[in-house]
């Protein structure tokens, strides 16, 4: 096997990157210095981040990458790998949610969103981390949320795909960290981003769900229009790189600390009721 390029610079590979924290991040970590890799699924869309790269004279390479084929993991992890001798960040941003209630929701779709959020972003990881045990170096940023820290109505596929990642993410910190290698889960609450406008939806049938669904998608709105820019979720991004030792987790906007203080600070039982009453009945 030929050797790689002499790298000068620290290299990061983002997945996600077509918009909000995915692009974010990749222009922050150019700006401080590494090596970029963005990847999207439809490379076609990488108009907005090569635009914002060029103004914010930020050089990114972009690389096609569907989550949901193994062929496509294994051909954009090569391609990086090879381009530039070793990944020494691997932000695993990119994912998607699905609004239904657990009922309702088809098994398939459950599927879909665990293949996407969590199974193609363990195999883009299992691709990347023998790079970084060789030089016994590496950072492993996982985009978590808030909503993988406690369950809401309406959306049980993607947020239990979020607490599966929490559980990986801790997994990877006991297992890699004889390697060198350390990893971390970035919790942001509502970012301003166009992920609630391209939610997948089962539509609801029964008529108290889809009260229920209609309470809940006007909550987000709202939510949304007040939400953290994911310019401040990419800053998170580079404290946590900053920081010698990464810590388990991350908090990303005033809500997700808010929603955090609250669980912390009561049982389980009164934390459902507080969500009951002062969240979810607004």
């Amino acid at each position: 096997m030929a050797a790689g390029p002499i790298r000068s610079v620290k290299t990061a590979f983002v997945t996600g990157c077509s918009s909000g924290i995915g692009l974010r991040t990749c222009l922050a970590l150019a700006q401080d210095g590494y090596e970029v890799y963005g990847s999207m699924r439809d490379e076609a869309k990488d108009g907005p981040l090569r635009e914002a790269a060029a103004k914010a004279g930020a050089d990114v390479t972009v690389v096609p990458l569907d989550l949901r084929r193994e062929d496509s993991i294994d051909g954009a992890a090569g391609r990086v790998l090879e381009m530039s001798g070793g990944v020494d960040v691997l932000v695993n941003n990119a994912g998607y949610g699905h609004f239904g209630t657990a009922e309702e929701t088809p098994v398939d779709d459950f599927r879909a969103q665990f293949e996407v959020n969590l199974f193609g972003l363990v195999s883009l990881t299992q691709k990347v981390l023998p790079s970084m045990r060789a030089k016994k170096a590496g950072r492993i940023i996982n985009m978590g949320s808030v909503a993988g820290r406690m369950g809401l109505p309406g959306s049980p596929a993607y947020i239990s795909s979020k607490f599966a990642l929490e559980g990986l993410t801790e997994c990877l910190r006991y297992e890699l960290e004889p390697f060198g290698i350390q990893a971390t889960i970035i919790e942001p609450g509502v970012v301003k981003t166009p992920f609630f406008s391209s939610m997948k939806i089962t539509e609801p049938k029964e008529p108290e769900y889809q009260k229920m669904m209609n309470h809940i998608m006007s909550g987000l709105q709202m939510m949304v229009s007040m939400g953290t820019d994911p310019g401040a979720v990419a800053s998170v991004v580079i404290k946590a790189l900053h920081d010698t030792e990464m810590l388990p987790r991350y908090h990303a906007g005033a809500d997700a600390a808010m929603f955090m203080e609250a669980k912390s600070s009561r049982t389980d039982m009164e934390f459902e009721r507080y969500m009951k009453r002062e969240v979810l009945s607004r």
